[in-house]
């Protein structure tokens, strides 16, 4: 060991002749870097790192202690002050040797950490090599006197030299820049794995990860390569090879809805023929139109586009109620205004009419406009005619506008009805059970509630809904016209004492020409 330090003498002779000349050369080098560090120190900027500066003192003093255990652990105790060199012919310690070692080490990228194994053997060293031990390394000495050791240019704050950092083992960064084939790509994006598509640059490749991913029914997977192509594929190309892979195209599809990109969907629909969804995508951006104009505008304009034949309808319909919501709004805002319309003073509109859906519309013109001509476009049975709205929708929606006003005459004409022979009867196109819950719910009075359940057919039925809404005379005739005497008795105790309907159950219970059934 002892013997493979040492060094031929004309070898060291000729090193220390020249060493003269490369400290001063050093020298001039080390005051310009030094002149840099006060500048950039001295100025209220500082130099860019990538080294965090607060923590920059703390991990020299680490490196310093853990140099000097490792150089204390492979000295050997009775080796001599030998001058250790290079192959460039440095002396090892020396400024200009440090600053070279660390030079090499920063444009290391693909081999492994710079210190070279530590043997009882002589090594063999190429030149492209450094032939240093651990000790000489970091403890390198001149005999001049003239040059500090490594240590002890750690301590001194004039020259801030930087130790240079040890390579993270690849096992730490093997999962990102891994060489991972197509398959084992997708499992590690089943997996939640950090991983890099950029290694597939050819299309062929591009698309056996797409396919890869398919295969493996994962959606995940599936969107984030959907997402590389489309960063790294023309559109053309991208849409083409789309269409024959179906379950790719709809979890694209679904991307781009739900990540707002109308424009590339828009593209891609009509790229692929699918027009009418093209259509009906570029339809539903009335949302984000809030100017009401602006939106009727914006809808007649889309009566052009190829909508199938009942989105078409859909369409025509909307357009014709936006245009009359703007007409009505805008006579009722100035009837309103005016004060001249009775309606508008009791009950006062508490929102517009512009945008609201149609049975809304219609619940607002019976409830506002109900005896209008027929010819107005305010007019219920108007708007009934132009949106072909079914008999069952119109009287509920009109008995709920007018049960709401209290109209109660209104209400009654909406259920007569006049047969062949001229009798007028009661009839709805609602069950009658319905039409009480309906009336109920408006606060309607018991005398119009008992009307109603009267009509209801089923006895039982009739009987509750009566005992629920206070209907004596409904119960009273109900048990009289089934001669059951002992539930009629039994009402007796739930009646008031000495009503009218106390009364009436007592005479009916001492007509002996009644046949009761118990």
């Amino acid at each position: 060991m002892k013997g493979s330090h040492r060094a031929p003498g004309s070898c060291y002779v000729a090193l220390r002749e020249e060493d003269g000349e490369e400290l001063r050369q050093v020298g001039k080098m080390m005051k310009s870097k030094a002149d840099e560090e006060d500048y950039w120190n001295s100025s209220k900027f500082n130099a860019f790192t990538f080294d965090d500066a607060d923590d920059e003192l703390s991990r020299l003093k680490e490196s310093k202690k853990a140099v000097n255990s490792i150089g204390e652990l492979i000295e050997e105790d009775d080796e001599e002050d030998l001058e250790k060199v290079s192959w460039s012919g440095e002396p090892v310690g020396s400024i200009s040797w440090s600053v070279k070692e660390m030079a090499s080490a920063n444009q290391r990228t693909d081999r492994e950490p710079a210190f070279p194994k530590i043997s009882t053997q002589t090594p063999s060293l190429n030149k492209s090599q450094s032939g240093l031990s651990l000790s000489s390394l970091f403890k390198g000495k001149a005999k001049g006197g003239n040059l500090q050791s490594f240590s002890d240019m750690l301590g001194d704050s004039s020259l801030r030299l930087y130790t240079p950092e040890l390579r993270k083992p690849k096992s730490e960064y093997k999962d990102l820049v891994g060489d991972w084939s197509a398959e084992e790509t997708v499992q590690r994006l089943q997996q939640g794995k950090a991983v890099s598509l950029e290694k597939f640059r050819s299309l062929q490749d591009k698309l056996l990860l797409l396919d890869l991913a398919v295969a493996a029914h994962d959606g995940n997977a599936i969107t984030a390569v959907l997402i590389y192509l489309k960063r790294t594929l023309c559109k053309e190309v991208l849409f083409r090879e789309l269409e024959s892979r179906q379950t790719a195209l709809r979890h694209f599809i679904h991307y781009l809805t739900e990540t707002g990109e109308q424009r590339l969907l828009l593209e891609l629909l009509r790229a692929l023929g699918r027009t009418e969804e093209a259509a009906l995508l570029q339809y539903k951006e009335y949302k984000n139109i809030t100017d009401e104009n602006k939106r009727r505008d914006f809808l007649k304009s889309s009566l052009s586009l190829p909508f199938a034949v009942e989105d078409m309808a859909h369409i025509q319909d909307h357009y014709t109620l936006l245009e009359r919501q703007i007409i009505i709004e805008a006579a009722d805002r100035k009837a309103e205004r005016e004060g001249k319309v009775e309606v508008f003073q009791k009950f006062p509109r508490k929102a517009s009419i512009l945008n609201m859906p149609l049975i809304t519309t219609l619940y607002y013109c019976c409830f506002y406009h109900y005896n209008e001509p027929e010819g107005t476009f305010s007019s219920p049975s108007n708007v009934r005619q132009t949106f072909k709205i079914s008999e069952k929708q119109y009287f509920t929606t009109a008995l709920a506008a007018r049960a709401k006003l209290k109209a109660w005459m209104d209400v009654d004409a909406l259920f007569s009805s006049r047969n062949w022979l001229g009798f007028t009867k009661k009839k709805s196109p609602l069950s009658f059970q319905r039409v009480v819950d309906i009336l109920q719910k408006n606060s309607a009075p018991t005398r119009v509630l008992q009307e109603y359940v009267g009509l209801v057919n089923d006895a039982e039925l009739r009987i509750s809904l009566a005992q629920k809404h206070k209907c004596h005379d409904i119960v009273i005739n109900t048990y009289r016209d089934t001669k059951d005497r002992q539930l009629l008795a039994e009402y007796r105790k739930k009646v008031e004492r000495g009503s009218a309907e106390e009364r009436k159950i007592d005479e009916l219970l001492s007509n002996l020409q009644i046949r009761w059934k118990n």
